[in-house]
């Protein structure tokens, strides 16, 4: 592990990185059976799910091989959240447009998927997807850190921790618990859910401040044990407060991998003739689209996540770029060919990074844990979502502290990224955050005189997140 990783080197040990690897696999496990919700409109146990399920577990594997081996970096990879949503909406559309099944349509929308991965594979390996991320201005890259860090916070405080009941939902921590005048009003607007409520807001306080005192008492694995007091938390929550079993799924759950049905849905099924039949103009506008969120999500979460970590230089600039911009590619490749939406470097990366995670150990243990959920997916589906939301909130607290190293009088990098704080949680997209930034720092720099300081390659992707915003369909 020394020589594969330099743990020495960069002043970790292999217990840390085992630690930080687990850390990361409780914090994004979520997405394991998430994504195969999202892509199959909730279908659960159909052949499609049981595909894309395992689609999800094999390509998120071997991106982070490929991170641990070639980038040596401790960043996880998987179908990256909204990027999933955004394909099912194709699948629908091309579903009415051409009056496919939902089968072939999605089969259809694998090769949009495989078009992107070789593209940015092709990028990749010429170093151009390398130079998008030097484009990107010294005063824009120090915000992107404390924008994920709200982000973060912000999936902690709501869409990561959902309560349903008899009168609707989901309902959220912060809007509907925090956010009603009084108790009775959330009380009578979550009905008998408001109950799992007061238990989602317990555990997520309980483990958040499990973590603080551990992390400021110089306690390894600060995070993950947090995470588990907060999970035991709230399985004796629901015995004794909602009399429910939080391991009643485990009794009639399956542990054999469903391989027959991914091979019959989505193992190397492209149809390339419904792909022929959606029309160039609509082929293009969608490839184009899925890179651009892509890239740009990609790009600030290793910027930021690495900021956060002391892995960049004085310019802002991470060493093995290339290659860890290669394991997305190579990642969202495998996604298509199993059977999954783009597969991309995931923001919750930063808590194994918290975690003391530094090399591609990291990745290389959370690849294994998501390998290994082919067959214990069940075990990884009984972790609450309150406690992951313990260890993303805390997260998002520490790279909120990144905005000390932005100069708070200088406006040309302070409009940036200030629009990039509202703009990354409000929309849940680290890619626009940062178009936003971008056209913002180029606009202000052009009106006062400077624009020799805007980089060629900043003014095309400045205007190319023009075109996005603005003008395609």
């Amino acid at each position: 592990m020394e020589k594969l990783f330099k743990l020495k080197e960069n002043g970790t040990t292999l217990r840390t990185e085992l630690v930080a690897g687990l850390t990361t696999f409780m914090t994004m496990a979520y997405i394991i059976a998430l994504n195969p919700n999202l892509l199959t409109g909730f279908d659960v146990g159909s052949p499609l799910w049981n595909g894309v399920f395992l689609a999800t577990c094999i390509a998120s594997a071997i991106a982070m091989f490929v991170m641990a081996f070639a980038a040596n970096k401790p960043f996880a990879l998987a179908p990256g959240m909204g990027l999933n949503s955004f394909f099912a909406v194709v699948v629908a559309n091309i579903v009415g447009l051409t009056g496919m099944s939902y089968l072939a349509s999605f089969q259809t929308a694998l090769v949009i998927i495989l078009i992107e991965g070789i593209i940015f594979l092709i990028l990749s390996l010429l170093n151009i997807r390398e130079k998008i991320v030097d484009a990107i201005p010294l005063g824009v890259r120090l915000g992107i850190a404390p924008a994920i860090g709200l982000m973060l916070m912000n999936i902690g405080f709501g869409s990561n921790a959902g309560v349903y009941s008899e009168t609707g939902g989901p309902f959220f921590v912060m809007r509907d618990f925090f956010g009603a005048l009084t108790p009775a009003v959330a009380q009578s607007t979550m009905g008998s859910g408001y109950n799992a409520m007061v238990l989602s807001v317990a555990t997520m306080f309980i483990g958040l401040f499990v973590i603080v005192i551990l992390a400021k008492k110089g306690v390894k694995g600060a995070v993950l044990l947090g995470m588990l007091v907060a999970s035991v938390v709230y399985w004796i929550g629901s015995y004794a407060v909602l009399q429910v079993n939080p391991f009643a799924s485990l009794s009639s759950a399956s542990f054999l991998p469903p391989f027959q049905d991914m091979v019959d849905t989505t193992l190397f099924k492209f149809n390339f003739q419904g792909f022929m039949e959606i029309g160039a103009f609509t082929a293009v506008t969608l490839i184009i689209t899925f890179c651009m969120i892509d890239m740009f999500d990609t790009i600030g979460t290793l910027v930021g996540t690495a900021s956060r970590a002391g892995m960049v230089d004085e310019h802002g600039n991470m060493p093995h770029m290339k290659q860890a911009l290669l394991a997305d590619a190579v990642g969202t490749v495998a996604g298509a060919c199993t059977g999954t939406s783009t597969v991309t470097t995931f923001v919750e990366s930063a808590s194994g990074v918290e975690a003391g995670g530094r090399t591609g150990l990291t990745a290389l243990t959370t690849g294994v844990l998501f390998l290994a959920c082919i067959f214990i997916a069940p075990i990884a589906a009984i972790i609450p979502a309150a406690a992951t939301s313990s260890a993303l909130i805390y997260v998002g607290v520490l790279m909120v502290m990144g905005l000390k190293n932005v100069n708070f009088d200088d406006m040309d990098q302070m409009v940036p990224v200030a629009l990039m704080l509202i703009a990354m949680p409000v929309s849940s997209s680290i890619g626009h955050a940062i178009g936003l930034g971008l056209i913002s720092y180029t606009v202000i720099k052009v009106f006062t005189g400077k624009a020799r300081e805007v980089s060629a390659l900043t003014y095309v992707i400045s205007a190319l997140f023009l075109v996005k915003f603005f003008l395609v369909a």
